[in-house]
């Protein structure tokens, strides 16, 4: 048992030493863990276990921890296997003990590993290895005389060549199998060894996409990522192929002078013939699977990692609260789909409007289009950016010149508007629609509350990524499902309103209590309290505990239930506005907020025996009841007017939105057809190490134009203010 305790505690120290956080802290996180709470619950309500660690501290906690449990189990069975041979001395035993990577591990059980018969073990079945250990001895005693003693007819062995050969065979096995010299050649190659592609079939490359890839090498070390994945794609295409180059030379000396320890000895040449057979043969190979899967993993990672920033500042956008909005679902022939919806997103009506070639019905769809603006009180169009979107701004433009009022509208990204509207889901919530008028009703949706209706698309499908087709999608589901949790669980659900879909994002609810909710609320109407919500089926005591501060009860019987104020600390809210003379009526009034402001926070606590993170938590929703950490991100832009490719001219300056970030810059919407491209270099004048340093998904940034190309439709932008 003890022993048991002291490896949990090597264990936590690796971990802390790993991420560089407190091993107290680090302790808690996984304690929570293993209780059954949620990343989100932890991050949000156990500040004083963890220290106020966030989200993503916790789940790297939760990640490592995982890795190091692998990691010790895999030396046990390692271990036991040795053993079991009776080949553990107490040197491997340390060795294994201190390995902290899986890689080390496997390095160091490779010559006890069971082998498929090779040509070593076929030696040794001839009864040479007796010989192969004499080789490495580097005796004065010629080599052909000593192999004359292992001939054997009965054995197979009928040469003295054939001996050595054999020989050769066992020691170019050991030399591959040896730990120490597979670590240095890995470490070596990285970081001298070149990544070399060339061009297999071109005629499968039609559009000429890896064109500088057909002769092509980089260092190793210096490759980054999005490189790593084109080279990969372009493989798997059937278009490329990729090598690794190493030193050779530099390889082969090493394993020479470590391995040959009398150059005058006869034995020195077989030796070195076999060194030179077990590093092309075996050692290379092997390395360049090793390099090329740990390269890709790099990649993948960076890769889920922007696709996950991009999800997360996507998510977080600006919600234009109280706005009549009209979506409008662009296209040529089938017409642009119509929906208006009301401020808290309920459809008041449908249509469809053929502007466009080529049924050319303009004048009937700009009647239509002012009859909907003044009926339903629109304030706002929001536009898809698919096919005919431009065309369409110009039609939506036109005619709100010829309105009076403050009628803005705005280019939405649609990504994923088709894939939800031809889903379950949309068919469940608009069965008497069709397709395209679904997508209609999620486009102006989605500038009411981008994160209400993004939560219905699969996170894949938001067109934020990059390479995302290429990289583990069991990983990147993951990662975007943490993302999609984070967001929904910081902004906070009210519960009469939310959706399905967004209620399973809540921590610890299942998709299954969500339909309940919902069901629940439908069958009975708007739940008054967070204690009704005890009553829903399959919601239990944990899962309660786990959700119940996230979900918001607006115009309820408990005023604290519009907060994100947990009912665990009810009483001592209750508590510290009677001291200061006020109800939980009171909640976000400007007296309130006065007599907030005075508190000493340390004394306060120890008054009210809480903590001092959960009492600040505590003040901060008190003064702001409804506070949505989006309201502090910039709008979007809205717009009255449109601006073509033609209007452009370079240095123009622009107001544009960022609405996608990759490894080598940022797409800018700057309202023509295409995105703008500004360049990794011509983000700031300072070193820029990733684009995601400067910008993020949503920003709204201030470009020039730097070059038009009209031909290709393509505009590049700066970010550098002296053009």
């Amino acid at each position: 048992m003890e022993k048991t305790a002291h490896k949990q505690e090597e264990m936590l120290k690796l971990v802390s030493a790993e991420l560089k956080i407190n091993s107290k802290q680090v302790k808690s996180v996984i304690s929570l863990l293993e209780d059954g709470n949620t990343v989100p619950f932890i991050a949000r309500y156990r500040k004083e276990q963890t220290g106020a660690l966030d989200e993503v501290q916790i789940r790297d906690i939760m990640e490592r921890w995982q890795y190091i449990q692998n990691l010790e189990q895999r030396k046990e069975e390692v271990l036991r296997t040795i053993e079991e041979q009776g080949k553990l001395t107490p040197e491997l035993a340390a060795q294994i003990g201190k390995a902290v990577k899986l890689q080390e591990v496997e390095d160091l059980y490779r010559p006890y590993k069971q082998k498929r018969r090779t040509k070593a073990t076929q030696a040794k079945e001839k009864g040479l290895e007796p010989f192969a250990e004499w080789m490495l001895a580097f005796t004065k005693e010629p080599v052909e005389e000593k192999a004359a003693a292992f001939i054997s007819e009965e054995k197979g062995v009928n040469t003295a060549e054939e001996a050595i050969a054999g020989a050769r065979d066992i020691i170019a096995e050991m030399v591959s199998d040896d730990p120490e010299s597979r670590k240095w050649i890995r470490r070596e190659t990285f970081k001298s060894g070149k990544i070399e592609t060339s061009v297999k079939d071109a005629d499968n490359d039609e559009k000429k996409v890896y064109e500088m890839y057909y002769e092509y090498e980089e260092p190793i070390s210096k490759i980054v990522p999005h490189r790593i994945l084109a080279v990969n794609r372009g493989e798997k295409e059937d278009i490329l192929r990729t090598a690794i180059r190493p030193n050779i030379d530099m390889m082969q000396s090493y394993l020479k002078k470590k391995w040959i320890k009398n150059l005058s000895s006869p034995s020195a040449v077989p030796v070195s013939e076999a060194i030179e057979d077990g590093y092309k043969r075996l050692i290379q190979p092997s390395i360049e699977r090793e390099i090329r899967n740990e390269l890709t993993e790099k990649a993948e990672e960076q890769a889920i990692h922007i696709f996950s920033e991009n999800l997360r500042n996507l998510l977080l956008q600006p919600p234009l609260k109280g706005k009549v909005v009209l979506g409008v679902d662009p296209a040529y022939r089938t017409g642009c789909k119509l929906a208006v919806v009301d401020e808290t997103g309920k459809v008041m009506d449908i249509g469809v409007i053929y502007p466009h070639p080529p049924v050319s019905k303009t004048k009937d769809a700009k009647e239509k289009v002012k009859q909907i603006i003044k009926t339903f009180k629109v304030e706002m169009v929001a536009i898809g950016n698919g096919t005919a979107s431009r065309e369409t701004e110009q039609f939506i433009a036109d005619i709100l010149k010829e309105l009076s009022g403050d009628i803005y509208y705005i280019i939405v990204n649609e990504a994923g508007a088709s894939v939800y509207s031809a889903s379950d889901l949309a068919r469940e919530e608009f069965p008497d629609f069709q397709v395209e008028e679904r997508s209609a009703v999620s486009i102006a949706r989605r500038l009411q509350d981008p994160l209400a209706e993004l939560v219905k698309i699969d996170p894949k499908s938001v067109g934020v990524g990059q390479y995302q087709h290429d990289v583990s999608q069991k990983r990147l589901s993951e990662s975007l499902t943490f993302v999609v949790e984070t967001a929904v669980n910081q902004v906070g659900v009210n519960v009469n309103t939310a959706s399905s879909s967004l209620l399973q994002y809540v921590a610890g609810l299942s998709k299954t209590v969500a339909n309940n909710i919902v069901k629940k609320r439908e069958e009975e109407g708007k739940f008054l309290s967070r204690v009704q919500l005890k009553k829903i089926p399959r919601l239990g005591a944990k899962t309660y505990e786990q959700a119940i501060g996230f979900l918001r009860i607006a115009g309820g019987k408990e005023p604290l239930d519009r907060t994100s104020i947990h009912p665990e600390s009810y009483q001592d809210a209750v508590k510290l506005l009677s001291r200061l003379g006020f109800k939980t009526t009171d909640i976000g009034s400007e007296e309130l907020k006065a007599a907030l402001a005075g508190i000493d926070i340390k004394q306060t606590a120890e008054e009210l025996e809480t903590g001092e993170l959960t009492l600040k938590d505590i003040i901060d929703a008190l003064r702001s009841p409804a506070r949505d950490p989006r309201d502090d991100l910039a709008k979007p832009i809205l717009k009255t007017d449109v601006l073509k490719l033609e209007d452009l001219k370079p240095g123009m300056e622009l107001q544009g939105t960022v609405r996608n970030v990759v490894d080598f810059g940022a797409f800018v919407d700057i309202g023509v057809k295409q995105d703008g491209l500004v360049h990794i270099s011509k983000l700031r004048k300072q070193f820029v190490k990733h684009p995601l340093d400067v910008v993020s998904v949503g920003d709204v940034v201030t470009v020039w134009v730097d070059s038009i190309d009209s031909q290709k439709g393509r505009v590049a932008l700066t970010m550098l203010s002296d053009q």
